[in-house]
């Protein structure tokens, strides 16, 4: 009876454990299956490969392995060849850190420079580059590789990247560029304050600036006659044809077009409201107001047009200029001297001062 007993107790037991094997087996069977579909789901969201890390790699190989044939049920990051690829390199003891990169190898950082440099200078299509690519025994590179280089780089396609700009149009004129503008100063007259108007000129390539004049009324006929009294001194050039920027301002007339075209000149119009684009000149007015005309109280036209006259004779001849590279614009007796006492010449009541050796 009492074996009996003892038997019947360890059957009860047996089935009871069973019975709660089987339930846990169950539900982690569900757990993996709702897994399954949550991670299928999410990589889906993904929408792209996903390459693990060393460590990850380590991870999966952890707890993957012992699994064996099971685990292509359930592998999903990666497929099952590439699992058993793990795990022969694992068992033979090699590195798994180093990762096969997939593709073309990436073309070199001087070689996209050169491309990016070509595209910048030229207004070259993609097959133009590559031609010009060949010429320098540079070969590995693709039309497709051009554009992708010329895309990451934010380069438009040629018929984009080749409209001209005001910068590169005054470049490309600056041996033969002149500028003409106006500025205004408040005067005092017997009649009370009054405006007058300075028309100058500035060449761009060598900074030299001409006034033509200064008056209260500058109409057309007075622009135009100023105009006509200066054109000797502004079209000295010989190699090339010159070119002159001026803004819309209607004191500027047909007749005034029409004298610079006849000695050589091509006009150039500003944008309305774009001073901008007359940038040289609007930089001449702001610098002979704040080192000379802005110091003084001017009386008359006499005293106004014999201080532009000081300051445009030290400006062309005496001040170094930093925009071309601290040098003056004109060779001078007193600039020639390297050597001796150094001395200073002023000028409108120490305004102006030049130091020189002598």
């Amino acid at each position: 009876m009492r074996k009996y007993w003892e038997f019947t107790q360890k059957n009860v037991f047996s089935k009871l454990l069973s019975l709660l094997g089987r339930m846990t087996h169950e539900n982690l069977t569900c757990q993996i299956e709702y897994l399954k579909v949550e991670n299928e789901i999410l990589r889906k969201r993904v929408g792209k490969s996903i390459r693990p890390t060393a460590i990850e790699r380590r991870m999966l190989l952890k707890f993957g392995a012992p699994l064996g044939k099971d685990i292509k049920n359930i592998i999903s990051i990666v497929t099952y060849e590439t699992f058993l690829l793990w795990v022969r390199k694992y068992k033979r003891n090699r590195h798994l850190d180093k990762v096969n990169k997939r593709g073309r190898p990436k073309t070199p950082q001087e070689i996209r420079q050169l491309v990016i440099k070509l595209a910048k200078e030229n207004a070259w299509g993609y097959v133009r580059i590559l031609g010009e690519l060949k010429k320098l025994n540079i070969n590995r590179l693709s039309k497709s590789s051009v554009k992708n280089i010329l895309k990451e780089n934010n380069l438009d396609p040629a018929p984009q990247r080749s409209k001209d700009t005001w910068d590169s149009f005054i470049k490309r004129h600056f041996q033969t560029l002149w500028a003409c503008d106006f500025f205004t100063k408040q005067v005092l007259t017997p009649l009370g304050p009054r405006v007058f108007f300075v028309l100058f000129f500035i060449n761009i390539r060598t900074r030299k600036v001409c006034v033509a004049g200064a008056t209260q009324h500058p109409n057309q006929e007075w622009v135009n006659k100023r105009a006509q009294n200066i054109l000797p001194l502004l079209a000295d050039n010989k190699s090339g044809k010159n070119l002159l920027i001026r803004d819309r301002d209607t004191k500027f007339s047909r007749e005034f077009d029409e004298l610079f075209k006849n000695m050589g000149f091509t006009l150039q119009k500003t944008p309305f409201m774009s001073p901008n684009m007359n940038s040289y000149a609007e930089s001449w007015v702001g610098t002979i107001k704040r080192e000379c005309l802005n110091y003084f109280i001017v009386f008359g036209e006499k005293h106004l047009w014999y201080l532009i006259k000081e300051y445009v004779k030290h400006y062309n001849t005496t001040r170094p200029h930093s925009s071309m590279d601290n040098m003056l614009l004109e060779e001078t007796r007193l600039n020639k001297e390297s050597t001796g006492e150094i001395k200073c010449q002023s000028r409108l009541g120490g305004i102006i001062r030049h130091y020189y050796r002598g």
